[in-house]
């Protein structure tokens, strides 16, 4: 069956955090010094992992995306994909990496069932990386990207375009990801939990990406597809796609059909949402998969929810989340609730 919600959105798409926990404090994500991680104890084991999915499966899930925190710090992860990509109801099982403990699993995860690998690098420049990243990780993470193209083929590279910090490598990125037979996507700085050091001052917009684009690589035309995948695609003159996410200037919550699971089993279904479904719980407590489905589906057709258009709609747009809230509640951490 497809439940859809209050707007008639279907649950196509299940964004699952494996680990909240990373081994980057990237500016734009983590810029504090210190974080409170989830207790161990409380991580979804990957046999309830499955489960949580088989549900999802239930109510229309096809699209599965492991992310974190960094995902590859989870332990034993090819298992759990393995276990997923037998799942014949998911057509499209991906996860998304910051690359650094790429080069050693790539083959693993592709071996393992995985369909397809996105990489996050926001610059190419070391010392610029390690401001960024505060790691000087670099160079582990092309190595990462060139395992990820020898085993998967083609990859996707994810950019997060900030002014006065690495808008001048637009065009450097994208010839980057040609080499690499990468697409890459750039992505508005959004002020999501955890983006403590948000401001409008330093989101690059869409508008201004494709006109670098179209200036320096010719004319940039629509990629026409039926879609909900959150970047919208261009052509350039030389063929080249590219992908821009533009969730702060011009959200697509209109056709918005993904939920997230974090990585101890809070169920949110929008990346602004202030409260989640506590699954973990019902679980671990004994309940059957028919109640923990109508759990879900009861706060799906329930959903109302349009985090990004509320933020855009906003006269005086700040940061979502304060430091003080974001230590009195983890799971509005970008890193806790997943990308």
């Amino acid at each position: 069956m497809t439940v859809r919600d209050t707007l008639g959105r279907p649950l196509r798409s299940l964004r699952l955090s494996v680990t909240d926990r990373c081994n980057l404090r990237c500016a734009y994500c983590m810029p504090e010094l210190d974080y409170t991680w989830l207790p161990r104890q409380h991580l979804l084991t990957f046999e309830e992992i499955v489960r949580v999915v088989g549900v999802c499966e239930s109510l229309g899930v096809e699209r599965v995306r492991l992310t974190g925190g960094e995902p590859l710090l989870r332990r034993d992860l090819p298992a759990l994909v393995s276990l997923l990509a037998a799942r014949p109801a998911i057509r499209d099982l991906a996860l998304t990496t910051n690359g650094v403990l790429l080069a050693g699993q790539a083959r693993a995860l592709r071996d393992a069932g995985l369909h397809r690998l996105t990489v996050s690098l926001d610059t190419l420049r070391a010392d610029r990386f390690t401001a960024l990243a505060r790691f000087d990780a670099l160079d582990a993470v092309l190595a990462g990207v060139a395992a990820a193209h020898e085993a998967f083929g083609s990859l996707k590279l994810d950019m997060v375009v900030m002014r006065g910090v690495n808008d001048d490598e637009i065009l450097e990125m994208l010839d980057f990801a040609r080499r690499h037979d990468a697409e890459v996507r750039f992505i508005e700085y959004m002020d999501v939990g955890g983006a403590t050091k948000w401001s409008w001052d330093a989101v690059v917009t869409r508008a201004e990406i494709l006109q670098t684009l179209a200036e320096h690589r010719g004319p940039v035309e629509p990629v026409a597809e039926a879609s909900t995948a959150p970047a919208d695609r261009f052509r350039l003159g030389d063929g080249t796609i590219v992908g821009v996410i533009s969730s702060t200037t011009a959200p697509f919550c209109h056709d918005c059909d993904r939920a997230r699971l974090t990585a101890d089993g809070t169920w949110f279904q929008c990346l602004y949402a202030t409260e989640g479904l506590d699954l973990r719980g019902p679980l671990r407590d004994g309940a059957s998969d028919e109640r923990v489905r109508g759990l879900v589906e009861a706060r799906w057709r329930a959903r109302e929810d349009r985090g990004a258009e509320q933020r855009l709609a906003l006269l005086n747009r700040s940061v979502f989340a304060p430091k003080d809230v974001l230590r009195a509640n983890t799971h509005l951490e970008m890193h806790t609730r997943g990308g």
